[in-house]
């Protein structure tokens, strides 16, 4: 059955409203939920196996035996056998609204209590914390995994449930390769471990908010067309505005890298290019809404690009100063890791908010089932801008740590020495601007 109208309805609702309706109505937003389900599930199992693929770095740092850390992946085994038929109980008599809201609680705090050996200095005993955390996981996970086939039959009709159940399900599949793939990448020695437990805030605000943006121009880049053509504008020119998207997009990176090696100012170009670019996207949701504004639209997508682009590697080398010594690799590959995950989920909000003209317009869309009305998805799309860049330069600061360790392991040195010297001792220091 599909869902009725009403948010999260149970089996109650919908039997009622189907007796006075006499059917149901499938609601574009059950894909929202199906992804948020989605996305809980994927990152319950990712927390399930963290420390599996990097056992032996995990004991050696908390002084720990392989006996305790196997009991941090035991833990969801042993806890689903009791708590599995509480969590039927849950589901069936409390609905799959609460349950999916206590289950996203549980599995925040556990991992926030999992990382608290690496956030205080003076814990005694780090085992408690991280079994402790893992257990709130798992209670989390007798929630989570059973969700799916309940979110298929109340909200999809009978033709969309299997591949509704199936997302669902494979969805902790994914969580589960994550872990095996990410941890052993992000854990190379010790040092490496608070990263993996997120401990570092300016890394977290950093991946979050500029993978927000790279979800955000991925979206833009795939929808440019869509959004374009209600309005009366020709895919030839949906086409040109892309191409100076990204031939300005290429220009101001080349600028900014440029300018950023001369100085040194990453923070600084990175939370103004931020800002340019959240003023750039407000005037493309205003102004793709009307029509006959082709020299308009060609210049704030051309800005659009320009700021937006030229952030991109300089945010790259700003996850590796900020997470430093965390590998290079890891370092940037999970900002576009989760920048990806964060594009998803844009788009299926997005395109869930669209709706249809119901009279006649100057589009010049060839899908031939009516334009689509992209005011609402668009106003959306800048707030997210607006918002991942005020996150941004309100809580994003750091250190440089790799240029700092390069400066305390060698002293800079001048342009005009002989780079020679210091490729000869084995040395890599950037070279600090003649004063």
């Amino acid at each position: 059955m599909a869902g009725p109208a009403g948010d999260w309805p149970e089996a109650g609702a919908a039997t009622s409203v189907r007796s006075a309706l006499g059917g149901y109505r499938a609601y574009a937003r059950r894909w929202v939920f199906l992804l948020v389900i989605s996305l809980l599930s994927c990152s319950n199992a990712t927390l399930w196996l963290s420390f599996a693929p990097v056992a032996d770095t995990i004991a050696r740092h908390f002084l720990l035996s392989t006996e305790q850390i196997n009991w941090l992946s035991l833990v969801y085994l042993v806890v689903s056998i009791p708590f599995g038929m509480v969590a039927i109980w849950v589901l069936d008599s409390v609905g799959l609204r609460r349950a999916t809201t206590l289950g996203a609680f549980l599995n925040f705090w556990g991992s926030m209590i999992r990382s608290m050996p690496c956030m205080a200095v003076d814990i005694q005993d780090p085992f408690v914390f991280l079994l402790g955390g893992q257990t709130f996981c798992a209670l989390a996970q007798t929630l989570v995994i059973f969700s799916p086939a309940k979110l298929a039959a109340l909200w999809f009709p009978e033709h969309q449930r299997a591949t509704a159940n199936m997302i669902g399900t494979m969805s902790n599949a994914l969580g589960i390769l994550v872990a095996n793939l990410l941890s052993p990448a992000l854990v190379k020695t010790e040092e490496d471990i608070p990263l993996m437990l997120t401990r570092n805030k300016a890394y977290m605000v950093l991946a979050v908010c500029f993978g927000g943006g790279i979800g955000i121009f991925s979206n833009f880049s795939a929808l440019l067309e869509q959004v374009l053509c209600v309005n009366g504008y020709s895919s030839e020119f949906a086409g040109l505005c892309g191409a100076l998207f990204i031939v300005f997009g290429v220009l101001g990176a080349v600028a900014l890298g440029l300018y950023v090696d001369r100085t040194k100012h990453f923070t600084e170009a990175i939370k103004i290019g931020l800002c340019l670019t959240s003023l750039a996207c407000v005037a493309f949701a205003v102004v793709s809404q009307l029509q006959g504004q082709t020299i308009v639209l060609a210049a704030i997508c051309s800005l659009l690009g320009f700021f937006g682009f030229s952030v991109a590697p300089v945010a790259m080398e700003l996850a590796v100063e900020c997470s430093f010594p965390v590998g290079e690799g890891a370092a940037a590959g999970l900002v576009f890791v989760l920048g990806q995950a964060e594009g998803v989920l844009i788009m299926v909000l997005l395109t869930s908010l669209t709706v249809r003209h119901a009279e006649p317009s100057v589009s010049t869309c060839q899908d031939g089932q009516g334009p689509l009305d992209w005011k609402v998805p668009m106003l959306l799309m800048a707030g997210l801008c607006v918002l991942f860049s005020c996150l941004f330069v309100l809580l994003f600061h750091t250190p440089y740590r790799r240029l700092q360790a390069e400066a305390d392991a060698s002293p800079s040195i001048q342009e005009d020495e002989r780079p020679a010297t210091a490729a000869a001792l084995g040395h890599a220091p950037y070279l600090a601007a003649t004063p």
